[in-house]
């Protein structure tokens, strides 16, 4: 960077004469500039409902619309018609506790086989538009990778992107959100798992993706990260990710984790995906306890009743604060 050619306005002047702290200059903001320190997370709103972060840990249930999901539970594998099975899953995560609910209809195991926007649509757009209006209450959200599946998701009744290779250099789904002003997950996510600097490399994805987001006008309060644990991460980075979690809050946007099932859970307790379930609450408390505030789940309410323990002792605020309604009138949680 150069010397300015003028003296700097920033800088504000050295008063010898009135002794103390005057006695040597500094510097102030420029007049354009916010402050950059961290600050509490406003309130979002994710369609029907208003989220109030830090207030409790939030519940996301996953719905998988796909025959070949990592975690065993593709709908599309399960007997009788996928929507009727998806919507009665969804109600009974909702009585459960989940606070939102996330639709995707493509797998992102590793080694995954690869489905087109046209067919994925079809798989996510008519459960998301039942789910609409069987759960009017509920935030939904559309898993993808593809601007095209999010904008039909969204036309159906989604109101929440969740970009699962978030720090990738495309701009369709940010541009997606930024023009429809929806919220959007900005996922960690790499092709190989190739580090020098683990934590340093992921909070700097995610700052570089923010700051993409921010740039395609997506706004500062609708973005909300996730550092990707089990995707372009080894079993040890995955460990590692959980340990040092905490570091992410630095980006200074709602925290979600996505532990649940996933293979780094079977290799240290030697399980299969469905009996994971002990696992994955150790790793919601955990995450908790590290500043996390959402956690999306497929065993939704042992995770509820383990996030609300853990609520009670480090968020330090009434249990059950900050319940997400249906057209608040103000803040949930105030």
């Amino acid at each position: 960077m150069t010397r300015p050619a003028e003296p700097d306005r920033t800088v504000v002047t050295a008063r010898p004469d009135l002794g103390g702290g005057a006695a040597t200059p500094s510097l102030r903001l420029p007049t354009d500039a916010t402050s950059g320190l961290p600050a509490p997370s406003q309130p979002l709103r994710i369609g029907p409902a208003r989220f109030a972060w830090r207030t409790r840990t939030f519940v996301m249930g996953v719905l998988n619309l796909t025959p070949d999901s990592f975690s065993g539970d593709g709908l599309l594998a399960a007997a009788g018609d996928p929507v009727r099975v998806a919507v009665e899953r969804g109600r009974q995560m909702v009585a459960d506790g989940a606070d939102l609910l996330d639709v995707g209809g493509e797998s992102s195991r590793p080694g995954h086989t690869e489905v087109s926007a046209a067919d994925e649509i079809a798989r996510v757009v008519p459960v998301i538009a039942t789910l609409r209006e069987a759960l009017p209450a509920t935030p939904i959200s559309v898993d993808t990778t593809k601007a095209a599946v999010a904008e039909a998701a969204l036309r159906a009744g989604a109101d929440l992107v969740n970009d699962v290779w978030g720090v990738s250099a495309e701009e369709g789904l940010v541009e997606l959100a930024a023009e429809r002003a929806v919220p959007i997950v900005l996922m960690h996510n790499r092709a190989e798992p190739r580090y020098t600097n683990l934590l340093p490399e992921i909070v700097g994805d995610l700052q570089a993706a923010i700051e993409r987001a921010l740039r395609a006008g997506v706004a500062w309060e609708s973005i909300i990260v996730d550092p990707g644990f089990g995707f372009g991460k080894t079993y040890e980075h995955n460990l590692a990710l959980l340990r040092d979690l905490a570091t992410l809050q630095v980006l200074g946007r709602p925290i979600l984790l996505g532990t649940s099932r996933k293979s780094t859970l079977g290799r240290v307790l030697d399980l299969p995906a469905d009996q994971r379930v002990e696992a994955t609450i150790a790793t919601t408390v955990l995450g908790i306890a590290a500043g996390v505030d959402i956690v999306r789940v497929h065993e939704v309410r042992p995770n509820v009743r383990a996030a609300r323990m853990t609520d009670a002792i480090v968020r330090e605020g009434e249990p059950g604060a900050g319940e997400p309604g249906a057209d608040d009138p103000g803040p949930a949680g105030t």
